[in-house]
């Protein structure tokens, strides 16, 4: 058994853990395995050990990556959209999470290939009080998940959430919950989303038990991020 296999083995039973303690089914949730700064064949480990999904901040880094994996993978774009990179995320991936803006969705949906299927998306939400940080304030995701519904070529699927770095377990957890208690809203109003990409190695517990259906993992799957391939611009 590798390194990156056991440690994927130890991230699946927190899952389990956590699932089970909220009373979830585990499968419920899925892991996106987040190989920015890994090499290729680290990626393949993963693959050998039963990961599909992987995440990726970087458009320069990731498509050679993409290209280079011969074997089954869902690619996750998890970065910040500059709208001169909608493109080939839009071409590329399969899943992007950090729709911020009208805007974003609009280059995305125009620039999807009709034969790649649409394009899965989540609305990132900005974080509480933290005005500097990507994504959309509370009070705009409904406006922005009607529009994405409307795109072609683009569908909406739920919300991501990053939380301020240094915080408390609670402050962390009332953050989750608040991104929950959107997606509720919102699919009581009439959309249909199914996904809250939530928790990360260090929170994933805390994510999970506020309803978090897909949890970012890098570090404690693939160790300290070395891998230098590919220039580091979104």
């Amino acid at each position: 058994m590798t390194r990156i296999t056991e440690q994927i083995e130890r991230v699946r039973g927190r899952v389990e853990n956590a699932a089970e303690r909220s009373g979830r089914d585990p499968q419920s949730v899925r892991i996106v395995a987040v190989s920015k700064k890994h090499t290729p064949s680290a990626i393949l480990e993963a693959v050998a050990a039963g990961l599909t999904r992987f995440g990726e901040n970087y458009v320069q880094e990731a498509l050679p990556k993409i290209a280079a994996i011969d074997a089954p993978a869902e690619w996750h774009y998890i970065g910040p959209i500059q709208s001169n990179k909608a493109a080939p995320i839009a071409e590329y991936f399969d899943w992007v999470h950090t729709v911020p803006s009208a805007k974003v969705a609009r280059r995305l949906s125009a620039r999807r290939p009709a034969e790649a299927g649409d394009l899965q998306a989540c609305i990132q939400v900005r974080a509480t009080d933290a005005p500097e940080r990507a994504g959309i304030d509370a009070a705009d995701v409904a406006a922005l998940a009607e529009l994405i519904e409307q795109l072609p070529h683009i569908r909406f699927r739920g919300l991501m959430i990053m939380p301020l770095p240094g915080q408390s377990t609670d402050a962390i957890r009332r953050e989750f919950a608040r991104t929950r208690e959107l997606l509720t809203d919102l699919n009581k109003a009439g959309h249909a989303g199914d996904t809250l990409s939530m928790g990360m190695s260090g929170d994933l517990e805390a994510a999970i038990m506020e309803g978090s259906t897909m949890v970012r993992i890098g570090t404690d799957i693939f160790g300290p991020r070395t891998y230098d391939g590919g220039k580091q611009t979104a």
